[in-house]
């Protein structure tokens, strides 16, 4: 299979949130899709960019992204790449694309510094800890909190 990754574009926005809701959805999480074109639009493409993002196209479709941010780790006393979101259409999943976004990543992270990339994924989602534990990922128990303010 073809497929091209590539940085995500303005025009990718109402697929891009489209693809946030399929996440959320298979995350059994909320979404809420109101006002996140201006949220969005503002974080990738602002003045200042908090938020990074790769798409991957195939036949010219978007059907997948990876979303990342920087952030310091007190602990390293360096920076870290967060890997926020990594997304594909269940159709496109295990034909390798997902360890190729991967490694761009990881180029990504190489060149800004970083010490490592940290992510995370629902417990219940066995079938992408088992791909993060192939490609050399190493998990770490902890307990994630969220508090709305």
């Amino acid at each position: 299979m073809e497929y091209r990754i590539r940085t995500c574009e303005e025009r990718d926005l109402p697929v891009l949130i489209d693809l946030c809701a399929k996440h959320a959805a298979y995350e059994n999480a909320d979404y809420d899709a109101h006002d996140k074109e201006m949220l969005l639009n503002e974080a990738l493409f602002g003045n200042y960019p908090l938020l990074h993002c790769l798409v991957v196209e195939v036949d010219e479709k978007v059907v997948g992204y990876a979303s990342y941010t920087f952030d310091y780790s007190t602990w390293s006393g360096a920076s870290f790449l967060n890997l926020d979101c990594l997304y594909l259409d269940e159709c496109y999943r295990g034909c390798g694309i997902g360890e190729t976004m991967i490694m761009r990543i990881k180029e990504i992270a190489k060149v800004k510094g970083c010490c490592n990339i940290q992510w995370q994924t629902p417990v219940f989602n066995e079938r992408a800890i088992k791909f993060y534990k192939r490609i050399g990922g190493q998990s770490r128990d902890k307990v994630r909190f969220t508090m709305t303010v």
